[in-house]
């Protein structure tokens, strides 16, 4: 496995039996609110969120962020990434390299030029982005299937944003829709908190440190 100041993820060890099952449970559980929301209350609830954001001082100081590509059930965040390019900000993305099996990540100067359908048909950095050093950024917003205030974190399952999270630096914010944050998420003693979680309607400071 490459080193994580080469840009690529470490990986994380495999959770409990018993908390997988709590898991899966719980992303049944989210998913289910989420797919009660509108359109309207999808659009309306990623423009909110895109404002409180801009509004924060972790945003304005940040010089590199990690973005990532909406998934269909995610909260859009994607309008910022032209911002912060107007703006002077290092904008990156995760893109999946097949030869590794894991995700690296990749500067992008033109949200739409430099993106491509790539795993799962989400937008990655295309072959001809810079990669960047993991160790270098500044601000990752982090997408989840929930997450608790105490900035715990529940994915998809597939571990693959797990990778990233143990390998960057910087501040780490969750992104997702007030349905998504939930009072408490099954966590074990390797996995990564959250310094910040933000909905349409809350920036949530959960408490864990930020690491320089």
């Amino acid at each position: 496995m490459a080193r994580s100041d080469r840009g690529l993820a470490r990986p994380v060890p495999e959770m409990t039996s018993q908390h997988a099952v709590q898991k899966s449970r719980l992303r049944r559980e989210i998913r289910a609110r989420v797919a009660q929301l509108t359109t309207p209350q999808f659009d309306l609830g990623s423009s909110q969120a895109c404002e409180l954001l801009l509004m924060q001082e972790v945003w304005n100081a940040a010089k590199t962020i990690l973005f990532y590509a909406p998934m269909r059930d995610e909260l859009d965040v994607w309008p910022l990434t032209e911002r912060a390019i107007e703006i002077g900000k290092t904008v990156l993305l995760p893109r999946f390299i097949a030869d590794t099996g894991v995700y690296g990540v990749f500067q992008i100067a033109d949200p739409i030029r430099d993106c491509a359908p790539g795993k799962f048909s989400v937008r990655e950095p295309s072959a001809n982005c810079p990669s960047f050093p993991l160790n270098r950024l500044d601000f990752m917003l982090v997408p989840g299937v929930g997450f608790d205030t105490a900035g715990h974190r529940l994915g998809r399952g597939g571990g693959h944003y797990d990778r990233l999270l143990v390998s960057v630096s910087g501040i780490k914010c969750g992104v997702a829709f007030d349905e998504q944050v939930v009072h408490q998420i099954p966590a074990e003693p390797h996995d990564i908190q959250m310094n910040f979680v933000l909905t349409p309607t809350r920036w949530i400071k959960t408490g864990v440190p930020i690491l320089k």
